[in-house]
């Protein structure tokens, strides 16, 4: 089936179109780079996987719960909508919800594998050239993924978010050459590494646990690669294109805080969009993921050197300016963990089923099935 047909509303355009801007830079210094981010490249490369492999697309998936998080996270619990929902309704605000996320997802991917070209082609140094390359793999392949698990277990998507799109835009229309470094690994690589998190921490299911896990720990060499690159850049720039590249974080993320919250999903539901973007600002669930969608960015901001009065007192009035002494280093080696943890936990299981294959057919006095 075609993707426009899974749509819940149809995109404008068959496509989206930004004009490029900027210089594609050459580099003819072969034998030189900065020996962590040449590291991270080498680590890039170890870490290549297939999506097709690795995640057991076997796995079923209800539709109607394809996440099994609590439903106190959905902003009409508990409100008079809820009480009037029949189970079948409630079953498919959770398909919209998921459908929702994970299609933001799936945009935001793409938008990060575009992102990761542009770095490629504009980034004056080579090493950070070899890195971004890999890192527009891995954005493929996360987006091959979301769009796998949408189509093949959900059955639905969702258009790109108006804000998540209009960052994107920023983004990619500004000339210089570390903006979409700031625009994706910083501000929307965090966003959505804070809400990937928050599922993966909470949901009971196992494919989008799967996902992502193992997406999460590629991201967390994507922010390793952003911090590397513009902390040193940062420190050559003046106070003015400091407070300019700070003013692009403080707009960037009111943006996010305050657009991100699925309103087009209480839309298709019948609720006005007045009423939907109260439900939403009323619930305390939404509350506490938009201080969580924090937890990535500031610190991230505060080590590359964007820390001036304003931007603090922008962090002071969304309450999230603690967070800025929040270990990330800590934060990505938990992500790494948690991905291998749950391939040795599959291996494991896996290999206990097939010595208990095995010892069956002795039992019944058959040969090993592996042999034929």
């Amino acid at each position: 089936m075609s993707t426009h047909d899974l749509y819940t509303t149809p995109p404008e355009a068959p496509d989206w179109q930004i004009p490029a801007t900027g210089a594609a830079r050459f580099s003819w210094d072969y034998d030189a780079g900065r020996e962590r981010l040449l590291a991270l490249y080498q680590k890039g490369k170890d870490k290549q996987w297939d999506g097709n492999k690795r995640i057991d697309w076997s796995i079923e998936v209800d539709p109607a719960d394809p996440l099994g998080t609590p439903d106190e996270g959905l902003p009409l619990h508990g409100t008079p909508h809820w009480a009037k929902m029949t189970e079948r309704d409630r079953g498919e605000l959770r398909k919209h919800y998921t459908s929702w996320q994970f299609s933001q997802f799936l945009h935001g991917e793409q938008g990060a594998m575009i992102c990761a070209a542009r770095i490629t082609e504009a980034v004056p140094d080579l090493d950070a050239k070899f890195y971004s390359a890999t890192q527009a793999m891995d954005e493929a392949r996360h987006a091959e993924i979301y769009s796998r698990f949408l189509h093949e277990k959900v059955g639905m998507l969702y258009p790109v978010n108006d804000s998540l799109q209009g960052l994107l835009g920023d983004t990619l229309r500004d000339s210089r050459w570390d903006m979409p470094y700031l625009g994706m690994q910083v501000l929307i690589e965090g966003l959505a590494l804070a809400a990937f998190g928050m599922i993966r921490d909470t949901t009971t299911k196992p494919l989008p646990k799967q996902i992502l896990a193992y997406v999460m720990q590629d991201e967390a060499r994507h922010v390793a690669f952003g911090r590397m690159a513009l902390r040193d850049y940062y420190k050559q720039l003046g106070d003015a294109e400091l407070r300019e590249r700070e003013e692009f974080v403080i707009e960037g993320c009111y943006l996010m805080r305050d657009r991100l919250s699925g309103v087009e999903v209480l839309e298709n539901f019948g609720i006005g969009r007045q009423e939907a973007q109260e439900l939403s600002e009323h619930s305390e669930f939404l509350q506490l993921f938009r201080k969580l969608l924090f937890s990535r960015i500031v610190p991230c901001v505060k080590d590359i050197g964007l820390w001036g009065e304003r931007l603090q007192k922008a962090y002071v009035d969304m309450g999230v300016f603690e967070l800025g002494d929040s270990s990330l280093d800590l934060l990505m080696a938990q992500d790494e963990e948690i991905a291998e943890q749950l391939d040795r936990e599959r291996f494991a299981e896996e290999e206990q089923a097939r010595v208990a294959e095995v010892a069956r057919a002795i039992a019944d006095g058959g040969a090993d099935p592996a042999d034929g």
